[in-house]
């Protein structure tokens, strides 16, 4: 009976080991997969994602949708065609998701991860089931969106530099020693003549304030005669300058009216200056009369008979149509 017990007792201890050591095995591997986001007693609703880059997504990334944490990320395995298929873990079984969302990787804080934005359609009530695909994209990081826009910056500064370069080396090309003594000798000389200008403004200086007063005396004429064409200005305004000049074109409106008639002949003097036959009728008119008032000088009983003693007249004789001009005495 002793030797029974003692075989019963030693049977019970090693199930005891085995129970324990099952028990422990059982326990480390719940607690490894815990440790890396699985949890083998959880039946939460299971969707997947499939990415062309995860962007350094990693497994127990967090799952949100407008900032709530819904789930996780279970796993991330690679597809025989390179692309990344993620298996989302959904644990608030309040929240039902449409099929018609999207998955999106995006930054899940300033310091750096990455988590699973679900961009929920809450108009769409086709609501996803356990093993569902949602369609997914990329939201660039904050280093990604800094590298973008640093990348165009970087070749700019590229370019600057490498002209830079460039225009160092032409000077050095070019400062050779006949252009660097070249180069001395025109800083000498500009500082020769910024002396000889140190000294020019100072004898100014010295021409200024000895004349100072006359200079006064200059400035106060300049600001009467100043004032004198102020007064005159406000003189030639209130004078109606306007008017004045109003008058002025209408009486040379009037004048260059005159002169166009006179030009086209109207009117008398228009007539006298246009027609020739009246000038010429003037002009004959005024020698016959030269020749009458001669012909009356030289025989004026012709035209003045005064006969006392009853004397016959002479007869008419008519003058010549040349005048004729009488010689001057000695």
């Amino acid at each position: 009976m002793f030797f029974k017990k003692n075989i019963i007792l030693k049977i019970s201890r090693e199930i005891k080991v085995a129970v324990l050591v099952i028990l422990s095995i059982v326990l480390f591997y719940w607690g490894f997969t815990f440790l890396k986001g699985r949890n083998l007693f959880d039946n939460s609703n299971k969707l997947y994602a499939v990415y062309d880059n995860v962007a350094g997504l990693v497994v127990s990334a967090p799952v949100t949708i407008n900032g709530l944490n819904i789930g996780k990320v279970n796993t991330i395995e690679m597809l025989p065609d390179g692309k990344m298929k993620v298996e989302l873990i959904i644990t608030n079984e309040q929240i039902q998701i449409a099929k018609s969302s999207i998955a999106q990787i995006m930054d899940s804080g300033l310091i750096g991860g990455r988590e699973i934005a679900i961009l929920n359609n809450f108009s769409d009530k086709n609501y996803t089931e356990s093993g569902d695909t949602l369609k997914t994209s990329d939201k660039l990081g904050l280093t990604a969106e800094l590298a973008n826009q640093i990348g165009p910056v970087k070749d700019k500064v590229e370019i600057l530099l490498e002209n830079a370069n460039k225009l160092i080396e032409s000077l050095n090309a070019t400062l050779d020693a006949t252009t660097q003594q070249k180069l001395k000798s025109a800083i000498a000389s500009l500082e020769v003549t910024m002396a000889e200008f140190s000294q020019t403004s100072k004898s100014i200086n010295g021409i200024l304030a000895e004349n100072k007063s006359k200079l006064n005396t200059t400035l106060t004429n300049f600001e009467k005669t100043s004032s004198n064409l102020n007064s005159m200005s406000s003189s030639l305004e209130k004078a109606e300058l306007g008017a004045t000049v109003k008058k002025l074109e209408a009486t040379i409106t009037s004048v260059n009216g005159m002169m166009t008639n006179l030009e086209q002949g109207k009117g008398s003097m228009g007539k006298l200056l246009s027609d020739d036959a009246m000038y010429n009728n003037l002009t004959k008119t005024s020698k016959e009369l030269e020749l009458l008032l001669q012909d009356l000088r030289l025989n004026p009983t012709r035209y003045v008979n005064v006969s006392v003693f009853g004397k016959k007249n002479k007869p008419y004789i008519a003058p010549t149509t040349e005048p004729i001009i009488e010689q001057p005495k000695n």
